[in-house]
């Protein structure tokens, strides 16, 4: 299942022209750094939607986090952006969960400095709890560590909401193994619990699917650590290693079917986006390139579908999209926009249209739907924010 990119006036596919949303911000605070300076994203996940229908995208930047909102549900029109939860010395890189309440959690690592001049790493956790309102200040968690030496090796966090609307924060150790912490409903953390395993080297991906059931995947140097919380289990299991390489910072996932969570990967040795659920063989689904893939599962034109949105090899966004679990069906990759910062991200508006999102290579926001007037995929121009 293809898509059919924006068309420009003389009716050729290509880059589209932008059509202005609003007037951008001016100020001269921080910029949006979707990426990191090897090209790497910094965020993934980024673009949500809140309880009220309205779409925001997050970025980090210097001092913080900046946010664009839809000025009402569907858009056109976006507010931002705005920097919100500020705070000194956090990492470039942010993490973004979202669970069926709306509310939407901001994880990430600050390093700070102590009286006696030494330095101090925390994973820290913020809070939006509706679109457009305060975000809540960073609340440290800390680390399973006290020896700070241990501490500042540990790995970028990810982070879940399950089905319960808990907070699950994953850790890769010292010792390359997997630590958690879990927040109830109620607000209380437990203790981080030790998870096991060890020498995994790369970034953690975990995801959620029906009654609580939690996976997460590490890559390592042996192959792919697993653990999994199955539904109705109250602990983590470590189950057995995947044996291929994956590449570091590649590895995504999507609730695809009760009880079922489907991995989107790019193996080392072409790049090319595979899937991967329990007991199947990973599918190759084309698309070689770098990074990791955003990935929307929605109907189209009836028919259950997962979409996915990369940076191409060319720096544009590229998108693609199959019929859900159907990977034998494959997908045809095909770019669109102009190029981008970072991994795009991909959601449903208020009206039920695919959104593309990207970053410019000038920070700015840039913003494509799904058109209404036409069956499948065909997308509206770019808007710049």
């Amino acid at each position: 299942m293809a898509f059919k990119p924006a068309r420009t006036s003389k009716g050729q596919a290509g880059p589209e022209r932008e059509t202005p949303a609003a007037a951008p911000v001016t100020s001269p605070g921080p910029v949006p750094a979707p990426a990191l300076p090897d090209g790497s994203p910094a965020v993934t996940g980024w673009l949500l939607r809140g309880k009220d229908g309205r779409l925001t995208a997050y970025a980090p930047a210097a001092g913080g986090v900046l946010r664009w909102t839809e000025t009402r549900p569907g858009g056109p029109e976006w507010s931002g952006p705005e920097l919100v939860a500020p705070a000194a010395g956090l990492d470039p890189r942010l993490t973004i969960a979202q669970g069926a309440d709306g509310y939407v959690h901001l994880v990430a690592l600050r390093r700070t400095t102590t009286p006696a001049g030494e330095t101090r790493t925390d994973v820290v956790h913020a809070i939006q709890y509706q679109s457009g309102r305060p975000v809540k200040d960073w609340y440290p968690l800390g680390t399973p560590y006290r020896d700070q030496d241990k501490a500042a090796a540990v790995g970028h966090p990810a982070a879940v909401v399950d089905s319960a609307d808990n907070l699950w924060v994953f850790l890769r150790n010292a010792g390359g193994g997997l630590c958690a912490r879990g927040q109830l409903s109620s607000g209380k953390w437990g203790n981080w619990k030790d998870l096991k395993g060890s020498g995994s080297y790369g970034t953690v991906c975990a995801s959620t699917a029906d009654e609580g059931l939690i996976e997460v995947l590490a890559p390592a140097r042996r192959g792919v650590m697993r653990w999994r919380r199955s539904p109705g289990a109250n602990e983590f299991e470590q189950v057995p290693d995947l044996k291929l390489q994956v590449a570091d910072g590649s590895v995504s996932a999507r609730h695809t079917g009760e009880g079922r969570i489907t991995f989107f990967w790019r193996e080392s040795e072409d790049g090319e986006v595979r899937a991967f659920r329990e007991d199947l063989p990973a599918a190759a689904l084309g698309g070689a390139s770098n990074g990791p893939v955003a990935v929307l599962r929605t109907p189209v034109d009836g028919h259950d579908c997962t979409l996915m949105a990369q940076r191409g090899p060319d720096g544009r966004p590229a998108l693609a999209a199959y019929p859900t679990e159907a990977e034998s069906a494959g997908a045809v990759w095909a770019s669109t926009g102009e190029v981008c910062a970072g991994v795009p991200a991909l959601a449903i508006d208020a009206e039920g249209r695919v959104v593309l999102a990207a970053f410019g290579t000038d920070g700015r926001l840039r913003v494509t739907r799904q058109k209404t007037t036409e069956p499948g995929l065909a997308l509206e121009p770019w808007t710049a924010v």
